[in-house]
């Protein structure tokens, strides 16, 4: 199978194909556990806030830039341009490793209050490394198709 058959094509979709393309289908998870990672965070206890703000900013950041682009897709703002393509990339690649350091710091504040926090607490910290991963996977994963079609184009 070619790189671009891979990818759903060397554009980017626009209208409801975007929900049909296999990269861009991820940016609905990409919504859904950035989403429940920013929540879970927002509502733990804050053992370390230098490490926890940086998890929030990178959250809340993904979550906003996922959704606009998404909107923007949809609406097809991009209207067939290469440059898109190379935006798309650079973002997810952005993302991936924001969303890794947030992970790698979020799993660190979980391991630092396992003494001393309320039981209920540790879980809300738990959820949220589990999911900060899944949406790092889900970046990641994203990442790749969106090189490939960037180096298709």
């Amino acid at each position: 199978m070619a790189p671009a058959a891979a990818s759903g094509g060397s554009s980017l979709p626009s209208g409801f194909s975007v929900f049909t393309t296999f990269p861009d289908l991820l940016f609905i998870l990409e919504f859904v556990f950035g989403g429940l990672v920013w929540i879970l965070v927002a509502s733990s206890r804050v053992p370390m806030p230098l490490v926890q703000g940086w998890v929030m900013f990178v959250s809340v950041s993904c979550f906003v830039a996922t959704t606009a682009l998404l909107v923007l897709y949809m609406i097809g703002a991009h209207g067939g341009e290469s440059s898109w393509i190379t935006l798309d990339a650079a973002y997810h690649c952005t993302a991936a490793m924001f969303y890794l350091s947030a992970s790698v710091l979020e799993a660190l504040a979980t391991i630092e209050m396992h003494e001393g926090y309320i039981y209920k607490y540790y879980h809300e910290n738990i959820s949220a490394v589990v999911f900060s991963y899944v949406a790092t996977l889900l970046y990641v994963v994203h990442m790749a198709f969106s090189l490939i079609r960037w180096k298709s184009s």
